[in-house]
């Protein structure tokens, strides 16, 4: 491991040199970016929050003495300037402005694919944020039970209940969504114009 803190304050070791800010941002703005959205709900809200995210550690990262620690790190504050939006907003709601935001690109994949995610996006975003976080982190992020305790300052046992819950939730949404869509299909189509 690499203690920055003990190499001076410009960031440079004799062996090793820390990460500038935009290697930072390169390798970790698309999975904060994930995380604010399933966490916020609403595309501006997230890329505001990964900006925010950014900007501490643009003036707070030189603290952080070991380079290995610079993503749970990044998914803490993100959580963290989350929650302490969410007190604000409940205390002083605001107005959504639906459809000012630009629509991301799609990635690269089948519609198959993309319609299962989305389906499983989808049904995430109904379950409540307690179990939303740690689903996120662990199954889009890959983070561990440990990192995942530390990113949500809360215990490892807590971290494995709330994903062993958020799975049934989720599960059962999934069920739901299946059983519509089959009950869809089964419908025969209208027909227009009426019987002649």
């Amino acid at each position: 491991m690499t203690a920055w803190a003990s190499c001076s304050d410009t960031w440079e070791c004799d062996a090793v040199a820390a990460p500038d800010f935009q290697q930072i941002v390169d390798a970790h703005y698309a999975p904060l970016y994930r995380f604010a959205l399933s966490l916020a709900r609403n595309e501006a809200a997230a890329a505001d929050l990964t900006q925010q995210t950014f900007y501490l550690w643009a003036s707070r990262g030189h603290q952080l003495r070991e380079a290995a620690k610079v993503k749970p790190w990044l998914f803490t504050t993100l959580y963290r300037e989350f929650l302490s939006l969410h007190r604000r907003e409940s205390r002083l709601p605001r107005a959504d402005l639906e459809g000012e935001t630009a629509e991301l690109p799609a990635e690269e994949g089948s519609v198959a694919d993309a319609i299962d995610g989305a389906t499983a996006i989808a049904a995430l975003q109904q379950i409540d944020e307690v179990y939303r976080a740690p689903l996120t982190l662990f199954y889009l992020e890959e983070f561990s039970y440990r990192e995942i305790a530390a990113i949500l300052s809360v215990p490892a046992g807590t971290v494995m209940s709330r994903l062993s819950r958020g799975k049934a939730l989720l599960r059962k949404l999934l069920i739901q969504e299946c059983d519509r869509k089959i009950i869809a299909m089964e419908l025969p189509p209208a027909s227009e114009g009426g019987a002649r």
